[in-house]
């Protein structure tokens, strides 16, 4: 019987449909389960597995684990080889770049030839990581010197010409326009004699006049930010912290007015004041008076820090050292006497003249202080320790009024010539044989500042103001964090908060700031002693009990620790016994043999 085929009965089956197709080619990531098809890529070949029992296995070590583990052989670095880039060529200068010793010393702030004494494992880690820190600090800071463009000029004459005699207005014709934009003369005669000071940034200009007139403007682009007349004489003005607020000292009381000459404060407590100063890095505002007080006022919450009476009169010569925020104070017997707001005596007392002292001043070192007397004199003193006189000239007119750049050059103000002398270096105090720059102006001298970051000394004269061009006298380089002359209003608020975090505290002002890092060994082993002797015993003498550990629960860490007590408190106990007993004996050995028994004996222990 034959069969009718059914629909589709043609169609290959499934298994034959798949092989119909034709077959992919394999990656050379997939793995080969049968041979290669013809037209796939061969790929690379594969690594074999090396099986595990041939391979020797290490026991392993339970005692120790792999990271405490520590080798008694120094581990030897290796010297970093030419470094091969993606194209194959070597690196010519591998490595970091090399760093002279003698800039990275310039930087180094810690000093590694001072040890420790007694100083305990862990301590000594900590200093040598401190040490290592600062290190690399030093030489980051080393290498960023290639960053700084600019560099320090100074002024040199033909051969055999004295640089004395080179005029301000021959100076104007050699430098470049906006050099010579910097030299202005402000004719002011109607409210002089003035008082000037320079902002921190060297960008702002307040000067104030003996008969009331007070200003404040951006001397680079010559704005004028405001111009007050306060109806009463002006002795002295400042800026605080920025060029937001200025101070000044009236007639009567001491009084603060904000950069559109609005004012805002009137401290009464400061009365009768002759010279300012403002310390950046405290917040504090010091003022000399004519009672003969010393006063400390800080601006950040306006209280009174300290006040304190000098004890020599009318003050009218002040000046700071920039390097300790150490205030230094000019008397009529020819002494100097040096002030912090922490002693309520003077640190130092200094015999500079044998008439009254005019003038001092300090330069940015901290090194050199130069002091000017009614004898004639000028006089250069070592700061290191020594506090004598290491040069001394006498004008044929006594200078009222110096000043020192951050480069380091003097500026004498007597009568109306102004004199400047400069020296070898930054540290090193200017030579007094010989002046680098000599200017005459139209009035007496009242007033000397450089102008920081800029080679520009402001003179406040009987006449006005007068702005003297003097190559070398600035650093040329500005740190753009501390003292941009650029910045913003938003930029220099975000800077008055940092500077208010970071406030040094007025207690901190001593002659040697670097004493406050270290550690006092005297202190420490007068504690020491006196702990001994109240305690009968040294207990550092002795090593501390160690418990031995016990077995089944007795070594927990309770445990320990009570045994630990217990010991300690019965040696306590035995030498507190031992003392008693030896008491009774010294007495006796004290008491006179012969003597009458008394009634009062009773009463001796």
């Amino acid at each position: 019987m034959e069969t009718v085929p059914k629909p589709g009965s043609n169609v290959p089956p499934k298994k034959d449909r798949l092989q119909a197709k034709k077959k992919k080619p394999r990656r050379y990531w997939e793995q080969e389960t049968t041979g290669t098809a013809a037209g796939a890529s061969p790929g690379p070949p594969h690594k074999r597995k090396r099986s595990r029992e041939l391979r020797p296995q290490k026991p392993k070590r339970n005692d120790t684990s792999k990271k405490f583990r520590i080798s008694k052989k120094p581990r030897e670095l290796k010297s970093p080889g030419p470094q091969r880039t993606f194209s194959g060529a070597q690196d010519p200068f591998a490595g970091p770049a090399p760093v002279s010793v003698e800039v990275v010393r310039k930087y180094c702030r810690i000093d590694k030839s001072k040890e420790l004494p007694h100083a305990k494992t862990k301590t000594r880690s900590r200093l040598a990581v401190a040490e290592a820190q600062e290190e690399e600090t030093s030489v980051r800071a080393a290498r960023s010197e290639l960053l700084l463009a600019e560099e320090p000029g100074f002024l040199e004459g033909e051969d055999g010409e004295d640089t004395a005699k080179i005029r301000q207005a021959d100076l104007v014709e050699a430098v470049d326009i906006a050099s010579a934009a910097k030299h202005f003369d402000l004719n002011l005669r109607q409210f002089g004699p003035y008082r000037l000071n320079y902002s921190r940034t060297g960008r702002h200009l307040a000067f104030g006049g003996r008969r009331g007139h007070v200003a404040a403007l951006d001397w680079v682009t010559k704005k004028l930010m405001c111009e007050i007349n306060v109806m009463e004489a002006v002795r002295d003005i400042r800026f605080l912290h920025s060029e937001a607020l200025l101070a000044v000292a009236q007639n009567r009381w001491l009084h603060i007015y904000d950069n559109q000459g609005i004012e805002l404060h009137c401290v009464r407590r400061c009365d009768r004041v002759t010279r300012l100063e403002f310390l950046p890095f405290h917040f504090l505002l010091a003022t000399a008076s004519e009672t003969g007080f010393l006063t400390y006022l800080d601006v950040s919450v306006g209280k009174i820090v300290a006040a304190l009476n000098a004890r020599a009169g009318r003050l009218s010569v002040m000046t700071q050292n920039p390097y300790n925020a150490v205030i230094h104070l000019g008397h009529s017997n020819g002494t100097v006497s040096l002030w912090s707001p922490a002693m309520k005596e003077p640190l130092v007392k200094i015999l500079c003249h044998r008439g009254g002292v005019r003038a001092v001043a300090v330069d940015s070192t901290g090194m050199h202080m130069a002091t000017s007397g009614l004898d004639h004199q000028l006089k250069l003193f070592d700061l290191r320790g020594t506090f004598q006189p290491l040069s001394t000239r006498t004008l044929p007119q006594g200078a009222g009024h110096l000043a020192f750049s951050q480069r380091g050059l003097l500026a004498a103000g007597m009568g109306d010539v102004v004199n400047i002398w400069a020296g070898q270096g930054k540290a090193s105090p200017p030579s007094l044989e010989q002046p680098y720059l000599t200017h005459r102006l139209s009035g007496h001298v009242h007033g000397l500042q450089f102008c920081p970051y800029e080679d520009v000394l402001g003179v406040g004269h009987s006449g006005g103001i007068t702005s003297m061009l003097v190559p070398g006298a600035a650093e040329p380089n500005f740190d753009g964090l501390e003292s941009n002359p650029y910045r913003s209003r938003k930029q220099r608020q975000e800077w008055e908060v940092k500077a208010l975090l970071e406030k040094v505290p007025a207690e901190l002002i001593c002659l040697d700031p670097r004493a406050l890092a270290e550690v006092d060994v005297i202190s420490l082993e007068q504690a020491k002693k006196e702990r001994a002797e109240r305690l009968g015993y040294d207990p550092d003498t002795r090593a501390p009990f160690q418990p031995k550990p016990k077995q089944k629960g007795r070594s927990s860490t309770a445990s320990l620790v009570k045994r630990k007590r217990k010991v300690m408190d019965q040696e306590h106990r035995d030498k507190v016994r031992q003392s008693l007993e030896q008491q009774p004996q010294k007495q006796e050995k004290a008491k006179p043999t012969g003597a009458r028994p008394s009634a009062l004996d009773r009463f001796v222990r």
